[in-house]
């Protein structure tokens, strides 16, 4: 195991560990294990912490892109349009339904989707947007709704790597027509397993999308629609309430991370680096603290070799996917995901991580370019 591993997950249990070890006894008590009380509260605390009136759990946030599609309606014929520079699921969702997705460029800053792409790639196929709050920092959101607006487009958000987040001090996922949540492991508001949600303040919305969860049925051995099996456990629900209760301080202590990050290279004065950045009117969560140098590779392999794990999120844009390729044949360009894809790297990162060791890093990062300058 690296020195200093990219998270660990094991520090934030020991840190509420009372707590957890008191919520999985209160289910195995209990004895309901599927959709009971404890996802039902959970339901209601997400809902009211992101700002909406309805909350539906589901397996995952994979699922909850899904069956947000397929409550909207969506399917073959339509086309759906999304972020070049995200995870596998966006993309796969929308092919899950039978649609096609059409990927736009991102913003140099902050990696979202740039609104004047989207505004370009509207065609009457068009039926909706899937925007995706990057690494935790929001999306344009005005300018995006706007064109949703103009053009009567559905907007899933999703926000997998950003609940927390906040654009013009409006909770993610409150924007558009529905926001997923995810919950696996390593996101800020993380399980012990898969989970996801969909959050919305479309009663209808939501009462489809509880329908599709349980294979389309309302009441047992009678089916209205085809659905899947699509549940969060009560065990999962009752570790995420406890975790909820935590989020905004484990958050803060993320902000805190990233300005120790930020000050130490500053102080080092290095260059062909660049930092995240928050926007104005923006509250970025950083579930990943993600740099851009040149120097990837010699870094990467100087800092492994020192213990320090790394990752690269994400190594190229979703138009190379060789899955994808059939979906292609009219792709604009995206240069910009292309070149962020050659020197994005995330470093260490999360909530207890020690000041010492961000220190180090930085030492061993700042060695790496002085050196290369040096040359």
């Amino acid at each position: 195991m690296p020195t200093i591993p990219l998270i660990d997950l094991r520090a934030q249990y020991q840190s509420i560990k009372p707590e957890i070890d008191e919520a999985i006894q209160r289910v195995l008590d209990g004895g309901q294990f599927i959709l009971g009380p404890e996802v039902e509260a959970l339901e209601r605390e997400i809902a009211a912490y992101c700002g909406t009136t309805h909350a539906v759990a589901v397996a995952s946030g994979t699922d909850a892109l899904e069956l947000s599609l397929r409550a909207f309606g969506i399917g073959p014929g339509d086309e759906v349009i999304t972020t070049a520079f995200s995870f596998f699921a966006t993309a796969e969702a929308i092919i899950a339904v039978g649609a096609v997705p059409v990927f736009v460029d991102i913003e140099p800053v902050t990696y979202n989707l740039d609104p004047t792409a989207v505004a370009a790639r509207v065609t009457p196929r068009t039926k909706a947007i899937i925007l995706v709050h990057l690494y935790g920092h929001p999306c344009a959101m005005d300018p995006l709704m706007a064109i949703a607006k103009a053009h009567r487009l559905k907007v899933l958000e999703d926000c997998a790597q950003a609940i927390g987040a906040r654009y013009r001090n409006q909770p993610v996922g409150s924007f558009g027509h529905a926001g997923a949540l995810s919950f696996f492991p390593s996101k800020n508001l993380g399980g012990y397993g898969d989970g996801g949600m969909v959050v919305t303040s479309d009663a209808t919305l939501a009462e489809q999308v509880r329908l599709l969860r349980v294979h389309g049925s309302r009441e047992r051995y009678q089916h209205v629609s085809i659905g899947k099996n699509s549940r969060l456990d009560e065990l999962q629900a009752a570790i995420l309430r406890v975790k909820l209760r935590h989020l905004d301080e484990w958050n803060e202590a993320r902000r805190r991370n990233v300005q120790h990050y930020n000050k130490a290279f500053q102080a080092r004065r290095v260059g062909q680096l660049v930092l995240p950045r928050e926007l104005p009117d923006c509250r970025h969560v950083y579930h990943l603290y993600s740099i851009r140098t040149p120097e990837r590779s010699r870094i990467q392999e100087i800092l492994t070799r020192q213990g320090i794990a790394t990752q690269i999120a994400y190594p190229s844009p979703l138009t190379t996917q060789p899955a994808l390729a059939s979906y292609l044949k009219n792709q604009a360009p995206c240069p910009v995901a292309s070149a962020v894809s050659q020197d994005i790297l995330a470093l260490p990162f999360y909530p207890e991580l020690p000041v010492a060791a961000i220190d180090t890093i930085v030492d061993q990062i700042a060695g790496v370019l002085e050196q290369t300058h040096a040359s």
